[in-house]
């Protein structure tokens, strides 16, 4: 059984991509947002690609329907990348101090791109 979960761990750290946080927000500010929006559809494959049920990224310029776009991103790194089953922290988090998330759950992915195992 432990054999398995390791096989599944390292098959989803090849899917996901290590990013460097400060170059993240750095091409953010250079595009105008832009790759930030691509930063979000990019990790919420990878956040799908663990298990998550993210919803098509096209809910992101949806008014209203961002927002559920946000709790499920938020559930479902909450669920399958933290393991904390905290969502509604984190969408709280998301909503009101959003600059500071991209920096968490990059720094999550890439824990999970090395192939660290979470406490």
């Amino acid at each position: 059984m432990e054999d398995n979960n390791n096989q599944a761990a390292k098959v989803a750290a090849y899917e996901i991509e290590e990013r460097n946080i400060v170059l993240v927000y750095v091409f953010s500010f250079i595009t105008f947002g832009i790759y930030g929006i691509y930063w979000l559809v990019k990790t919420k494959g990878e956040i799908n690609s663990l298990g998550g049920d993210i919803p098509t990224a096209w809910l992101i310029i949806v008014p209203i329907a961002n927002l559920y776009f946000a709790y499920k991103y938020c559930e479902s790194f909450s669920l399958y990348v933290k393991k904390d089953n905290n969502a509604i922290m984190w969408f709280i988090l998301y909503v009101l101090v959003g600059i500071i998330m991209p920096a968490i759950v990059q720094s999550e992915l890439n824990r999970i791109a090395r192939g660290e195992r979470g406490i």
